[in-house]
């Protein structure tokens, strides 16, 4: 989610994707019938509809582990890209992989390539994996890569993203993702709290249809109509992440007395930032998604940055892996996984990086929170 963010032009050339790269590679690429900036929902959905269960439910039995770790099974990963992002998803799949016996024999970066991850798959179904863990990047195209791993036998446990045409416990075993929902509505409440409740906020949303931003756009857009009828919202659309300081420019110009203003991801939000300061504007809150070393800088050193709403990438990657475990036993696993959102402010930025991404933050972060 984030870097997280050259996703995101890459992906929005593909209408499919928005990303952030400097720290987690966020938002994934959408597969969804609805565009969910006009269709509001009261909690997350999968790619297709699907209701979502939390990932706390995926457990194994000492009985089942002990059969998975008979089994000498073997893992592979065919991420998108590398980030901290990705390599704490990957550290939660491959703790709980060396806890059931689970061999890790390939891991590859696609470089937002969706080319290079067909190429990625192929070489590696020469290990034989037993399991692989994708975030696929362009679900056409994937719809072709991982077929020849499904015809092998292999378990496909995907990231937030499914390829076009699969079918959920026949093709693969399901999909993992954040609590989207979970994630507009608590940076909704940061930001109202941080304004008194009362005022007036931009609302920066992904104009293009995405199945990640989306959702989390719309959660804050309804969490304020709903529960914050004080507070009227000023809509203005980025379709293009390096658009957003202009974009966020002319707002302010329009609306000098803005309170706050929420940032669809931590990529544009940086640009934002950049011109509240340009205009020398230190009151307007600000709140975005997904973990980035300039925003939360901005918060622990008292800046317009009130709050960063992230998601818990290690436990994506534990409760991939314990789904894949699903898959090897012949269990049925849930559809579609969420795992919860996390606040992060300025007093909690430390614990809160550690349960996303289980590191430390940045030492320029913990020196100018001291």
């Amino acid at each position: 989610m984030t870097a997280r963010h050259r996703l995101g032009a890459v992906l929005v050339c593909l209408v499919l994707l928005a990303a952030a790269c400097r720290l987690a590679p966020r938002p994934p690429p959408t597969t969804a019938p609805f565009n969910a900036v006009q269709e509001a929902l009261a909690d997350t959905r999968g790619p297709n509809g699907e209701l979502p269960t939390a990932s706390s439910t995926l457990t194994l039995t000492d009985a089942e582990a002990a059969r998975v770790r008979a089994g000498r099974y073997t893992a592979a990963f065919a991420w998108h890209t590398s980030s901290d992002f990705t390599t704490a998803v990957q550290d939660g799949a491959q703790d709980e992989f060396a806890r059931l016996g689970v061999d890790v024999v390939a891991r590859t970066d696609a470089a937002f390539s969706a080319a290079k991850q067909k190429s990625d798959v192929e070489t590696m179904l020469a290990r034989k994996p037993s399991v692989i863990i994708s975030l696929p990047i362009d679900p056409t195209i994937s719809a072709e890569s991982f077929r020849p791993a499904e015809q092998a036998g292999a378990k496909l446990v995907f990231l937030s993203s499914v390829p076009n045409g699969y079918k959920q416990g026949i093709d693969f075993v399901c999909t993992v993702t954040d609590d989207l929902f979970q994630m507009g509505k608590q940076a909704a409440d940061v930001l109202a709290m941080s304004i008194g409740g009362r005022g007036t906020v931009g609302w920066m949303f992904h104009d293009a249809t995405n199945y990640v931003t989306n959702q989390r756009d719309t959660a804050f857009k309804t969490t304020i109509q709903k529960d914050y009828p004080n507070i009227q919202l000023v809509a203005q659309g980025i379709a293009d992440p390096a658009s957003a300081e202009a974009a966020a420019t002319a707002m302010l110009t329009q609306h000098p007395d803005l309170d706050g203003i929420y940032v669809t991801w931590a990529e544009p939000a940086e640009q934002v930032l950049a011109a509240l300061r340009t205009a020398g504007n230190t009151r307007t809150k600000l709140v975005t998604l997904d973990l980035s070393e300039p925003i939360a800088l901005d918060m622990v050193s008292g800046g317009n940055v009130v709050g960063i709403v992230a998601d818990r990438a290690y436990e994506l990657g534990r409760a991939m892996a314990v789904a894949a475990a699903y898959g090897l036993l012949g269990r049925p696993a849930p559809p579609f996984v969420i795992v919860p959102a996390l606040t992060i402010t300025r007093d909690s930025v430390v614990q809160g990086w550690q349960e996303s991404l289980h590191q430390n933050p940045p030492a320029s972060i913990v020196k100018a929170g001291r």
